[in-house]
């Protein structure tokens, strides 16, 4: 089996390409070893020590690497774990854990006024057709969590999550291409 790896805008993350579907649908977030109880390999890429994220996409695992940490003496470690997963079929998650996530969805905190469920269609259109596959070739994804008196609000998972160039993502490339599409979007937000 061959793994490869791809080097994404955040230098602290890479990308391995198993070379097979990891997720059937969604996406899983792993920001911390607390919350990787539903999946054994993300348990088992945590307890390397160096590993402060985990994500898996649809044919990829970007596996984020702790401030300091040096990738060539972390890769040969996490290719291991990943070969030995993939070798042996075992299954992404626990029987009865919470697979992936449902992508995307809108927090509380911006309940949707009905008012702008065309807007808020359009918004998630462009989100879902332009922006998720290009994030995802970087190693990450996007949700959509709000649309609130023109402001669209976001959150960036894997390699996105806390990259150096994310925020000019964001504002340059995403509020752009909004903007343009949808005129009633003002300004785009983390959060």
């Amino acid at each position: 089996m061959l793994i490869e790896t791809e080097a994404t805008p955040n230098p602290s993350t890479l990308k391995f390409l198993p070379g097979q579907v990891v997720m059937e649908a969604g996406t899983r977030d792993f920001a911390a070893p607390e919350e990787a109880e539903a999946s054994p390999l993300a348990e088992a890429l945590f307890s390397l020590g160096d590993v402060t994220g985990v994500f898996f996409g649809r044919d990829f695992i970007s596996v984020t690497a702790a401030p300091g940490v040096n990738w060539p003496d972390l890769k040969p470690d996490v290719l291991g774990i990943l070969m030995e997963h993939f070798s042996a079929n075992m299954p992404l998650f626990r029987a009865g854990s919470a697979a992936g996530i449902a992508v995307p969805s809108a927090d509380a905190q911006f309940a949707e006024n009905p008012e702008d469920a065309e807007i808020v269609a359009q918004i998630k259109e462009l989100i879902e057709t332009r922006v998720r596959p290009a994030v995802a070739n970087d190693g990450g994804d996007i949700v959509f969590r709000g649309f609130d008196q023109g402001k669209v609000y976001l959150q960036m998972q894997g390699a996105c999550s806390g990259c150096p160039s994310s925020t000019m993502t964001l504002k340059s490339g995403i509020e752009q291409l909004l903007r343009h599409y949808v005129p009633e979007v003002t300004e785009v937000r983390a959060v």
